[in-house]
C-alpha cells in the first residue's frame, strides 16, 4: 500500500517512519530546503533527530507528486495548515481516503479539525482522525503506542485500523469525532496548567487535581457539543491527557514550566522551535465554552495567564486550587 504523509514536523515524520516499515511512503514538506536536508541526511535532524528513514520513505516538496497514486492521504501539519493542505489535496486527488492527525481548535473560528475538513471536502467524504497518547520521538523509535482512529463511518475506521495496525502501534476504532478531537485539543491547555503547577513546585497532588478536573471540564464541553463522555475515559481523552501533563517530551507542559520560571510567552515559543497547539487552542476553547454555557475554569485560568497580561503563573494556579468547594 502507498501512503502519502503531508507535514514533515516531528509527528508527521514519526508516522511516516512508522508506516514506512510496512508500506511505501511519500513524505511531503512545504519547504524545499527542508526536503533537501531530509534527502541528504535520511533523518529529520531539525524536528526528529536520531530516527533514520527506512528505504521505502521518499520525500518531496511537490504536493501533487506526493499525492499522486496514494491509497491514503495522511495530513499531519499543525492545525493552522490543515485547511490549506486539505484544499490542495481536494484538487490534486479528490477521491483518495483522508486521515488527519492534527489537534486543537482553529484560530478565529473555533472549529474542530473534522469541521474544517467537512467544509473543504464535504461531510460525507471518506475520512477520519488519528489521535491519542503518542510522543513523536517514541513512535519514531518504534516504542509501543496505542492510539484511536475515529470516523463517523465505522466501516472506514475498521478498514484503516486493520490496514495500519502494527505490533508496536496498536490502533482502536471509534466513531465519536467530537469527543476524540476535544480530548486531543483541550489536553494541551490542561498540560500548560500542569506545567505551571509543576514549575512552581506545587507538587504531585496539585498536578493530579488539575488532570482530574481538566478531564471533567473537557467532558462537559464534549457532551454539550454532542460527544460522548465515555470517549474521554479512553485513549483520546484520559490517555492523551495523562501523557501530555506528565511527560517531559510534552511541548505544552514545557510552555507551562517556562512560564513558571518567569519567561515571556514570546520567548518561550521562539525557544521551543515547535508548535505548541495549546497556546492558540486556549482562547478558542474559552470562547466555545462560553457560547455553550459550559464552565471551564482551568481553560479560563490558562487563557488569562497567556493572553490578559494581568495574571501571573502563581496567581493563576492558586486561584484554581482555592475555588469554592463543590460536589464532584
Amino acid at each position: 500500500m502507498r501512503i502519502a504523509v503531508f507535514g514533515a514536523g516531528a509527528w508527521g515524520t514519526a508516522l511516516a517512519v512508522a508506516f514506512a516499515r510496512q508500506h511505501e511512503l511519500s513524505l511531503w514538506a512545504r519547504s524545499e530546503a527542508l526536503v533537501a536536508e531530509l534527502e541528504a541526511a535520511r533523518t529529520n535532524t531539525r524536528y526528529l533527530p536520531n530516527v533514520g528513514f527506512p528505504a521505502a520513505l521518499k520525500v518531496s516538496a511537490d504536493i501533487e507528486q506526493a499525492a499522486a497514486g496514494a491509497d491514503l492521504h495522511l495530513v499531519v501539519t499543525p492545525l493552522a495548515g490543515l485547511r490549506q493542505t486539505v484544499r490542495a489535496l481536494r484538487i490534486a486527488a479528490p477521491a483518495t481516503p483522508l486521515i488527519w492527525a492534527c489537534k486543537g481548535l482553529e484560530s478565529g473560528t473555533g472549529k474542530l479539525p473534522h469541521e474544517i475538513v467537512a467544509e473543504e471536502i464535504g461531510a460525507d467524504a471518506a475520512c477520519g482522525v488519528l489521535t491519542g497518547p503518542s510522543f513523536a520521538a517514541e513512535v519514531g523509535a518504534g516504542l509501543p503506542t496505542a492510539v484511536s482512529l475515529v470516523a463517523r463511518d465505522i466501516d472506514f475506521a475498521r478498514h484503516w485500523v486493520n490496514a495500519l495496525h502494527q505490533p508496536r502501534l496498536r490502533i482502536y476504532a471509534n466513531t465519536d469525532l467530537v469527543g476524540a478531537e476535544l480530548g486531543g485539543g483541550i489536553k494541551n491547555v490542561i498540560a500548560i496548567a500542569a506545567g505551571v503547577s509543576d514549575g512552581l513546585g506545587f507538587g504531585l497532588n496539585a498536578r493530579a487535581a488539575l488532570i482530574t478536573r481538566g478531564l471533567a471540564e473537557t467532558a462537559r464541553l464534549a457532551t454539550a457539543l454532542g460527544g460522548h463522555a465515555e470517549t474521554l475515559m479512553g485513549l483520546a481523552g484520559m490517555g492523551d491527557l495523562i501523557l501530555t501533563c506528565t511527560g517531559d517530551l510534552s511541548r505544552n507542559r514545557r510552555v507551562g514550566l517556562a512560564l513558571a520560571a518567569g519567561k515571556s510567552l514570546g520567548a518561550i515559543l521562539s525557544e521551543l522551535g515547535h508548535v505548541a497547539e495549546g497556546v492558540p487552542t486556549t482562547r478558542e476553547a474559552v470562547r466555545l465554552a462560553n457560547r455553550h454555557g459550559v464552565e471551564m475554569p482551568i481553560c479560563e485560568a490558562v487563557d488569562a495567564l497567556l493572553h490578559s497580561g494581568t495574571v501571573g503563573p502563581r496567581e493563576a494556579v492558586e486561584r484554581l486550587l482555592s475555588r469554592e468547594p463543590k460536589v464532584e
